[in-house]
């Protein structure tokens, strides 16, 4: 398979000249195809699993099981404020207000976390959203300190049916929720099957026109 070899050599390139590598993993489909290959090259490659409080139970599971099956070093990112210290604070902010909800409970501890490395891998493909159409395979990620990393996306041009052609292959299980309908899957008060079934990503946020959480986004140089 043309992409896997592809993926491979950017894997390859990137691990080159990385001193302090990690992989952001939301045991998403995509995200488990960049695991797999990943720890065939860096097997001790920290894998970083942003902790909300609010993911489904299915993927707690999941991510528990994959773990057990493939032994990576798993790094569990957990906010300042627990999910009971945040609601009895400022209330269901993934209703009122879900882009503070995500700086405060993905954004702020993975830069945090980020400052560590110097090479981040992700899951990301340019089909999974407007934002991503143009992602690069190797690009810049500046932190709100100013320190820059090398953000690699491996599976920048593989399309949905590709992941999972590579899984089945690879003998890898879906997360459950994927049987279900679910398509792009984050914390569970903000993911609903796709609202339109060409965009797997129109459930996310219950529709309303926000597509990121706010870490695939970076500020730019003034």
């Amino acid at each position: 398979m043309d992409k896997v070899r592809s993926a491979e050599r950017w894997i390859a390139k990137a691990l080159e000249g990385a001193k302090a590598p990690c992989f952001t993993c939301s045991f998403q489909a995509e995200d488990v195809v960049v695991l797999n290959l990943l720890l065939k090259a860096r097997p001790d490659i920290p894998v970083l699993f942003l902790d909300t409080g609010y993911h489904f139970p299915e993927v707690y599971a999941y991510r528990d099981e994959l773990q057990r099956r493939l032994g990576f070093r798993l790094v569990n990112l957990t906010p300042e404020l627990s999910r009971e210290e945040q609601e009895a604070r400022f209330g269901r902010l993934y209703e009122t207000a879900p882009d503070r909800c995500c700086e405060l409970r993905k954004v702020r501890p993975l830069f945090q976390a980020l400052r560590g490395y110097d090479t981040w891998f992700t899951g990301l493909r340019r089909e999974q959203s407007p934002t991503r159409a143009h992602l690069k395979p190797l690009e810049e990620a500046r932190l709100p300190t100013g320190e820059v990393l090398t953000k690699v996306s491996p599976l920048y041009d593989w399309t949905l049916k590709e992941v999972f052609a590579y899984l089945a292959v690879a003998d890898l299980p879906l997360l459950p929720l994927y049987e279900e309908g679910y398509l792009s899957i984050g914390c569970a008060p903000c993911t609903a099957k796709p609202l339109d079934p060409s965009d797997p990503r129109s459930g996310r946020w219950a529709g309303k026109g926000k597509l990121e959480c706010g870490i695939h986004l970076h500020p730019k140089e003034g």
